[in-house]
């Protein structure tokens, strides 16, 4: 009880201001997203209500905010050109069901995967993603959006030295939403984004047919959908648990996120997940607690249906200072310094991460590249501390080979090489105390070197083995197996 009421209550001043403020900076994104997964502006926006408010109640991570993001709006766009809005919405209800089952299979434990510097190149490839985003709004605009743009991060970056008692984002959008109406300026608006609802979201079923052909149609976008939130939302909930150094249940977030998707579907709003930007802004306002992505929902729906005219008056640049200030703030500078400090292997992986989530637009394809990698070079680090000795009995009839190491598919073909089989002996004994086997591959290449001693007439014996190598020897391995040594010739 005391967990819930700090995590509602614990700081509620500054968690309703950061709401306002992440609140403001939600409607021209959902719209946005909105336009690229091809659906009516609304969509987008119902569902940025409906995702944060039901993730703040049940997600993991108390202060991350979450809505209707890019991620997962262009792996619908397919499905709604093709099929319609309908489908779209089947199809969250269909990727929360499989976040939540995600959440109750403990999948959030993947995370421990997932190295310090694909988590870098992450958070460097969003700062990269979200200045990008902003340049539409800086190219073949009139001068004084550059103005607005600049007055904007200036307030942002300089009010803070006067007074913290009030946010300054929140601060540059009232200042220049002041001076745009004031003095009609010539810059674009959140109303030119697109028509804002005017009528709160009912529950609805999506209108489609129950059977196969439906599921074949919406399962592969579902499957897509669900895994791509899962890691975006896994991979915010880990940043902002540095940001405000605490823990978060990365299990509970899968849940969290499945039920907000699965209620949003119902609610006729597009897929979403955890949005780095917006949280970046929550934290940086102040917010820390489940009331701040709360707020932010319910001022969502507050700002486009009951204050619409107000909302559609703020002036763009206000908005892309806030994306600006967010992709400065989320970009980890010192990671260029450490290029230089860091092992090759490590700045590679954080490169490649950035390189493959910046061409391709795709988080969860960076992700996966990074972690491919991290993968790769650890199983060559790991096999290159691998060895092999051996000494000869000095009657030299016995020879004793040494394992030290791990013994896994990188390892086994130098273990299968360390072998003498030309010389004439009468006993070898392997010794494995030292070493671990991991797989097939490893418990493949012990059978053979035990089986071509056994073909030249040595007696075999292997000592040392700990109970785990034991297990997996038992389960897959032959050489001690009948028959195993003739097969063997016969190949």
């Amino acid at each position: 009880m005391n967990r819930l009421r700090a995590d509602w209550l614990g700081n509620v001043r500054a968690d309703l201001l950061a709401g306002l403020v992440v609140a403001l900076a939600l409607i021209p994104e959902a719209i946005a997203f909105s336009i690229i997964a091809g659906v009516d502006p609304k969509i987008g926006l119902y569902a940025s209500f409906s995702i944060a408010v039901v993730t703040a109640i049940a997600g993991g991570r108390p202060g991350m905010i979450s809505a209707a993001t890019a991620a997962t709006a262009v792996l619908m766009v397919t499905l709604v050109r093709d099929h319609g809005l309908q489908y779209l919405l089947a199809a969250t209800v269909l990727a929360g069901l499989l976040q939540i089952g995600a959440g109750f299979l403990k999948l959030g434990s993947v995370m421990r995967f997932v190295s310090r510097s694909v988590m870098t190149g992450f958070v460097n490839a969003l700062a990269i993603l979200i200045f990008i985003a902003q340049l539409p709004e800086l190219i073949g605009v009139t001068g004084i959006t550059y103005v607005l743009v600049a007055a904007g991060l200036a307030i942002i970056y300089l009010l803070p030295r006067l007074t913290t008692a009030v946010p300054s984002p929140l601060i540059a959008i009232v200042v220049l939403t002041t001076l745009s109406v004031v003095l009609n300026l010539d810059v674009r608006t959140v109303g030119d984004m697109g028509e804002l609802p005017s009528t709160l979201p009912i529950f609805l079923l999506p209108d489609i047919p129950l059977n196969f052909e439906t599921l074949q149609i919406i399962f592969p976008v579902s499957i897509a959908v669900a895994v791509v939130g899962l890691l975006e939302s896994l991979m915010t909930a880990s940043l902002v648990d540095d940001l405000t150094d605490t823990k978060s249940d990365k299990n509970q977030e899968c849940i969290g996120q499945g039920l907000a998707n699965t209620v949003t579907g119902f609610m006729g709003g597009m897929a979403g997940c955890a949005m780095i930007g917006q949280s970046m802004i929550n934290v940086k306002s102040g917010g820390r607690g489940r009331l701040s992505c709360f707020v932010a929902g319910v001022f969502l729906l507050i700002l486009i249906v009951g204050l619409g005219d107000l909302v559609r008056q703020i002036p763009m640049p206000a908005l892309v200072a806030i994306m600006i200030m967010v992709s400065i703030g989320t970009f980890s500078w010192s990671s260029i310094r450490s290029l230089r400090e860091h092992p090759t292997s490590s700045s590679i992986v954080m490169l490649a991460t950035v390189a493959v989530t910046v061409y391709t637009h795709n988080l969860a394809l960076g992700v996966l590249t990074g972690v491919l990698l991290s993968g790769l070079f650890f199983a060559g680090k790991i096999a290159q501390i691998f060895r092999v000795t051996s000494t000869l009995s000095e009657d030299g009839v016995e020879r004793r080979y040494v394992i030290q190491g791990q013994l896994f598919f990188a390892s086994a073909n130098s273990f299968a090489e360390s072998f003498d089989y030309g010389e004439s002996l009468e006993r070898v004994v392997i010794d494995v105390s030292g070493a671990h086997i991991w797989d097939i591959s490893s418990v493949a290449a012990l059978d053979m070197a035990v089986l071509k001693f056994r073909r030249d007439g040595a007696d075999v014996e292997i000592i040392g083995m700990n109970a785990a190598s034991e297990t997996i020897v038992d389960k897959l391995g032959v050489h001690d197996k009948p028959g195993a040594l003739d097969k063997m010739m016969q190949h």
